[in-house]
């Protein structure tokens, strides 16, 4: 579970009582698409045919540009996390970490398991003796691309649920 049972107001829209503007909950969901993006290639030279996790990523960016519905992105990252059903491995966490993408739009506090599901990737794709290094680079590779109007809320919300999230988020200071 990466959801923490009590929801964080600024992960929440403005709408629904929380403090969340439309505009950094799109920037949310460009950045958890650029996450998964980065390992979709994991999945795909298993199921090359598959499309739903690339699918997903496309329809949460559309969502973002207001082009699609939030039910339309959401739809789509349930498709992506059932195309990681029957898988193991880097191929697994890939399509999951495109399937949380694809729900950003609906729960904004999903951006963080498309980026923890990448790292899994990242690190299941490594031999044993390079996983944890391969995972703390794709950390840095992410955070090197959080848009700057909602970087502290993501580095504050990793530090907060990285329990959650399997400890893949490392010190932001190391």
């Amino acid at each position: 579970m990466i959801l923490s049972p009590v929801r964080d107001p600024r992960l929440v829209t403005l709408r629904r009582g929380g403090t969340l503007t439309d505009e950094h909950h799109h920037a949310l969901a460009r950045w958890a698409a650029t996450c998964a993006e980065d390992v979709l290639t994991l999945f795909e030279a298993v199921r090359p045919d598959d499309d739903r996790p690339r699918t997903a990523l496309v329809q949460v960016r559309a969502w973002a540009a207001g082009e699609v519905s939030m039910t339309v992105s959401r739809s789509a990252g349930g498709h992506a996390m059932a195309a990681a059903r029957d898988l193991r491995g880097a191929a697994r966490h890939a399509a999951f970490a495109a399937g949380q993408a694809g729900v950003v739009a609906h729960v904004a506090a999903h951006e963080l398991g498309a980026a923890a599901y990448a790292i899994k990737a990242v690190r299941a794709a490594a031999h044993a003796e390079e996983a944890e290094a391969a995972g703390r680079l794709e950390c840095t590779w992410q955070r090197d691309r959080l848009p700057a109007e909602v970087r502290e809320l993501v580095l504050d919300d990793q530090r907060l649920r990285n329990a959650l999230c399997w400890s893949v988020f490392t010190d932001p200071s190391s």
